[in-house]
């Protein structure tokens, strides 16, 4: 970058929101290459179950959440009344499905693998929670799709982020529904996308829900019932409220940026590794452990919104990005031929701290003098890289995973595709938020 562009990078990272403002480590990934080249808070829900008609006679339902712990480390008036506005009255949520797993129909009551995946309707689905979820939250639904996870395109993804806002025009949560296999996709592309602080709740199941035929008896074992349960619930009590989005499996909440799938068949498959749980569903109480960074900005939208907002971008915008795999001695050929190919971003997923082989490195060099852009990230599921390139369009993608590191590249190439300063400042702030805990007025703030 030439000298003269360095003042208005400042200005840049002058006007970010308080998350994505570098701090002293972020500082270094974002100017030192361009210098060189020139809550713990509890919260048991706030739902108000409306009482039931009289002429259904419902009995107490003892999984329902009742009362309120305000949450004392979460300082915002925005979450407070999200909050508080969910005990007023009874919340509505609107489910959307896609299909996965969980809306699968099984060989037999037995069979745990066996199965067709998008055999059944959302509406069904949720209407076998019926009346609990009823007494929950004014529950509406949407079909999407109905296919697995891995069949989706960008481009439905793009109308999906419309599907949602949407709703969330006339509902107070949503709970989107997905196959478990990019189900950490969904989950980030939304999270980046959205454009509202109301909760959005990605689920879904390991398990078949039914067995036979659509509405056949139950699969033994389907965790799908209880994820949808618990998914509607926490959307209702608007715990995540500014939170962006979330996953939920298995009684456990994640942050759609750091959760990841680390087994083929495990039930507790989604983990956060080093970062954890943001909280846990336990049967009437909602513990909130941790918040994303983001939740600093609850209170000024404007700085809480990503730049993403998809109403201004046709799905054709959006440009291609692969992911090219590091390994012993591994070719160069797959850089060349997606950059021959017209791919205008390239995620490496290098050894260790993001260490690619030879033949790729002059591979990478060659395509970045073409004008494709790379971030370099680990395949080992944790831990750093940093640095990045003085003299190229390489960016160091921090502890973003590689399948993450691209969706984020995607749409800052789809709203900055000639302006790879942007691009470097968007993959090392908005993608890698951090809480500062300088004191204000230090120079280290």
């Amino acid at each position: 970058m030439p000298v003269t562009a360095i003042p208005q990078l400042e200005v840049a990272l002058s006007s970010l929101p308080g998350r994505f403002r570098p701090t002293p480590r972020r500082l270094a990934a974002v100017l030192v290459p361009v210098l060189t080249a020139a809550l713990t808070a509890t919260v048991v829900s706030v739902v108000n179950r409306s009482p039931a008609p009289a002429a259904v006679a419902l009995p107490p339902i003892s999984g329902a959440v009742s009362g309120v712990t305000r949450p004392t480390e979460i300082r915002s008036v925005a979450y407070a009344q999200a909050v508080a506005g969910a005990k007023a009255k009874k919340p509505r949520v609107t489910v959307i499905g896609t299909g996965g797993t969980i809306s699968g129909v099984a060989t037999s009551r037995s069979s745990f693998t066996d199965y067709q995946s998008g055999r059944i309707a959302i509406g069904d689905l949720v209407a076998r929670l019926q009346p609990e979820i009823g007494q929950i939250a004014d529950v509406s639904t949407v079909q999407f799709g109905n296919k697995g996870s891995g069949g989706y395109t960008i481009a439905e993804f793009h109308a999906l982020t419309l599907a949602v806002e949407a709703a969330l025009r006339k509902s107070d949560a949503v709970v989107v529904t997905s196959g478990t296999d990019t189900m950490e996709e969904f989950a980030y592309w939304l999270d980046l996308t959205v454009q509202s602080r109301k909760p959005v709740v990605l689920t879904g199941a390991m398990r078949p829900w039914a067995a036979v035929t659509p509405d056949g008896p139950q699969v033994i074992g389907a965790d799908g019932p209880a994820n949808l349960y618990n998914s509607i619930v926490l959307a209702a009590s608007q715990s995540t409220y500014c939170y962006g989005t979330v996953l939920l499996l298995g009684d456990e909440f994640h942050a759609a940026r750091d959760v990841t799938k680390t087994s083929s068949y495990r039930m507790d498959t989604f983990q956060s590794r080093e970062l954890g749980v943001l909280g846990w569903v336990d049967g009437p109480n909602i513990k909130v452990g941790r918040a994303p960074a983001r939740v600093e900005d609850c209170d000024a939208k404007q700085r809480w919104l990503t730049p993403f907002d998809l109403s201004k971008v046709a799905p054709t915008a959006v440009p291609r990005v692969e992911v090219v795999y590091g390994y012993q001695q591994a070719g160069g050929e797959a850089i060349t031929a997606f950059a021959d190919a017209g791919v205008k971003g390239i995620v490496t997923a290098g050894t260790g701290a993001g260490g690619i082989s030879s033949a790729q490195s002059s591979a990478r060099t060659a395509a970045a003098a073409k004008g494709v852009v790379f971030v370099s990230t680990t395949r080992t599921g944790s831990g750093s890289v940093y640095g990045g390139s003085t003299t190229s369009p390489i960016i160091a993608g921090d502890d973003l995973l590689p399948q993450k590191a691209r969706l984020l590249l995607m749409l800052s190439l789809a709203f900055a595709p000639a302006d790879v300063a942007k691009v470097r400042t968007w993959v090392t702030t908005l993608g890698n938020p951090e809480w500062n805990t300088a004191p204000k007025g230090s120079p280290k703030d």
